[in-house]
């Protein structure tokens, strides 16, 4: 619970302190207590399979400093210590700093993707799927009515067969640990399709599945009917984004 408190205060503090001075990243790196070893610890217990990707050491730099986090979370860890995490075999790609399999920075991914009408933005996105949904944490920030919803810093899901954001009740440790270790099979039920794990495995982490029918139609809820290719990541974001503003839903 300590962690989890943390990672969220230092997130909102990290993004409020944006808007105002920057820390340097001498001052966000922790040696005392780091959170790597206790992510590293949630890895070693895993169910699900976890590939840490590696890192550039001045990329790393480069992204904490961007983030303001520091490393005493789990956040900050992850973006210090990794150029991202891939779960089951890359269906869900957690963000670092960037990696060749996994490009994008956690916080230039972020840049520009949310309203925050001089404060915290409305969520930052933190993970997302090969099948184009998107985790993102409640920022609380004033744009659009503020946040996704009465519980910032609780994690949310950008469903691609929905494209409602949907609460999760999840800090972002509970996040790591449910990815790492929950029943992902239950949680993606009717969103996966047989033999999905072979063509994931061999896509990139900037990339996803983009299906037609869409999955949110009443067309594309059967995978028999439906076709799908992968198109960049960025892509299927702007995708999402306008057909959740063309259809009206928030």
């Amino acid at each position: 619970m300590r962690n989890a408190l943390l990672t969220i205060g230092c997130l909102l503090l990290g993004i409020a302190l944006q808007a105002q001075s920057m820390r340097p990243v001498e001052e966000l790196i922790n040696t005392r207590d780091p959170g790597w070893p206790l992510v590293q610890q949630w890895i070693a217990a895993a169910k699900n399979k976890v590939e840490v990707l590696p890192c550039d050491t001045a990329k790393a730099r480069t992204a904490l400093y961007k983030t303001q986090v520091t490393t005493r979370s789990p956040m900050g860890a992850i973006v210090y210590s990794t150029g991202g995490i891939l779960v089951d075999d890359g269906w869900i790609r957690i963000l670092g700093s960037g990696s060749p399999r996994l490009t994008r920075a956690l916080p230039d991914w972020n840049a520009g993707k949310a309203p925050s009408a001089g404060g915290p933005p409305q969520f930052y996105l933190v993970a997302d799927d090969a099948i184009g949904g998107f985790f993102a944490i409640n920022g609380g920030g004033l744009g659009n009515g503020g946040g996704l919803g009465k519980d910032p810093g609780k994690l949310y899901y950008l469903a691609p067969d929905g494209l409602r954001w949907e609460p999760l009740d999840l800090t972002y440790s509970e996040f790591l640990q449910f990815c790492f270790s929950n029943d992902l099979d239950k949680f993606y039920s009717g969103l996966r399709w047989k033999d999905w794990r072979k063509e994931v495995a061999v896509i990139s982490g900037d990339q996803a599945f983009n299906f037609y029918p869409p999955l949110f139609t009443k067309e594309g809820k059967d995978f028999s009917k439906s076709s799908r290719k992968l198109i960049p990541v960025e892509e299927q974001y702007s995708y999402t984004m306008e057909m959740k503003k063309q259809l009206g839903i928030k």
